[in-house]
């Protein structure tokens, strides 16, 4: 039996020129920062921890176009076209094409929004300041990723975390469900961990993927926070001393069991429990450009099979595409009309919502329909795949079981904001995931089958 035949399965590799940087992008206190219904307050008055922005960018060789990956300690993109306009500054300044830029974010509910001046928002100009600061720190950051670029392997594995909980739970007191942790049902624990390695065998980076909402802090939060991921950063940070970037998973149903507080210890805690499960997940690891190999039988008191450690050849190929599916949108009310009714809202948490939908509509158009865009990435044989929607977990676990020989990364709320994809199944339920979503019955389904297809054509091409 040769060695091929019997091998420990490894998790995917790549290798080829790889650089990552970090910057601070935390905000002045004082700044609009109301990201609740519920909250009384609209600014911050104090800082709980600084709010990062990072950047990984990859490359075969000095020659080839990088991919970037930005992942930044921020909520969401209050409008589609904001981020368009963000976005376009930005493929230009770093000669970039839209397949090869993804700006995640790591969706915490305590930082200020992203969007543009709105004379209804208190402290309006700062909002206006802060977006620039962001796409300034993108810029940055970038060109010190690509200057501190070498060769390099990343290599993935999976392990599990159980800070994210089911959050759809019924109304103990009606027939509607509502948002916080549900006891019976199982939520999807999966975490995928990269770790970046020197040819020498040398830390680099960490990369961590996890699906679950940063909601511990919610309206008695009056803290610019980035929620459990600033944590999770620093405890790897101290522990090896490297950076370690967040990649939001697919988390429309996933927050963490205990949430909706005004103490940053919470969070503090929840940031621990992720990062312990990534250094435990990385333990688990072999040395770095290696996998276990049968290497035949010892004769003892027992016949004892022999597995050592061999080297492995990483795979140098970088493939990244952007496709389109088209998403059918419900018959919502005009961006006009959402407006005109916000205007004439006196109720604070349904203002709050009619805001929030009327940006989605302008971000979607009046339209029936959306191209909505997914980003599939091929580094080696991992697959990262995301939109800029807010997908239940099903996606991640449905492309996980079709593609079982593959790492797959699977990202939320990248490039934009649109609305949650919830299984069709729940839509004829009370339920704030439908109500807020633009997108009409079977929108999850499409996505799926839309990231299949782009998976199956970026592993053919």
């Amino acid at each position: 039996m040769n060695e091929r035949a019997l091998a420990a399965k490894t998790e995917a590799f790549f290798r080829g020129r790889i650089g990552v940087a970090t910057v601070d992008i935390t905000p002045p206190v004082g700044i609009y920062a109301r990201n609740w219904g519920a909250a009384k307050h609209d600014v911050a008055d104090w800082i709980h921890r600084k709010l990062t922005l990072n950047a990984l960018v990859l490359c075969e060789t000095d020659s080839q176009q990088p991919a970037v990956f930005l992942d930044g300690d921020l909520g969401w993109w209050r409008s589609l076209p904001t981020f368009r306009r963000f976005q376009s500054r930005l493929l230009e300044a770093l000669k970039l094409d839209e397949a090869s830029l993804i700006f995640g974010v790591t969706h915490t509910h305590a930082s200020p929004p992203l969007t543009d001046p709105d004379p209804d928002l208190p402290a309006s100009d700062m909002l206006a300041e802060f977006l620039e600061q962001v796409y300034e720190a993108s810029v940055k950051v970038t060109l010190q990723a690509m200057k501190n670029a070498t060769e390099a392997v990343v290599e993935w594995k999976t392990g599990r975390c159980e800070l994210a909980g089911m959050r759809d739970l019924s109304d103990p007191d009606g027939e509607r469900l509502i948002c916080g942790w549900n006891p019976d049902e199982p939520a999807d624990d999966t975490l995928v961990v990269g770790r970046i390695s020197d040819l020498e065998g040398g830390l680099q980076a960490v990369i961590v993927n996890y699906a679950c909402h940063p909601t511990t802090l919610a309206w008695e939060n009056t803290a610019i926070s980035p929620d459990y991921p600033g944590a999770m950063r620093e405890t790897i940070q101290k522990t090896l001393g490297v950076p370690a970037l967040f990649m939001q998973g697919a988390s429309g149903e996933l927050a963490p069991r205990y949430q909706y507080v005004g103490d940053p210890t919470v969070a503090d805690r929840h940031g621990r429990q992720l990062a312990y499960a990534a250094l435990a997940t990385l333990e688990n690891m072999d040395p770095p450009g290696t996998r276990l190999a049968y290497k035949g039988v010892m004769e003892s008191g027992a016949p004892l099979a022999v597995w050592k450690h061999a080297l492995v050849t990483p795979v140098s190929l970088l493939k990244r595409k952007k496709v389109t599916v088209e998403m059918q949108i419900k018959d919502w009310p005009t961006a006009d009309e959402l407006e005109q009714q916000r205007q004439a809202c006196t109720d604070r948490a349904l203002e709050e919502r009619l805001r929030r939908r009327r940006n989605i509509r302008r971000g979607i158009g009046d339209g029936d329909t959306l191209e909505l865009p997914i980003w599939v990435w091929r580094m080696g044989d991992t697959i990262l795949v995301g939109s800029p929607t807010e997908a239940y977990s099903i996606l991640q676990r449905t492309l996980r079981e079709r593609f079982p020989e593959r790492t797959i990364v699977c990202l939320n709320l990248i490039n934009g904001t649109t609305g949650y994809l919830t299984p069709e199944e729940l839509y004829d339920l009370d339920l704030y995931q439908v109500w807020q979503t633009p997108f009409a019955r079977g929108g999850l389904e499409k996505l799926i089958a839309g990231m299949t297809e782009a998976i199956e054509e970026i592993i053919q091409d």
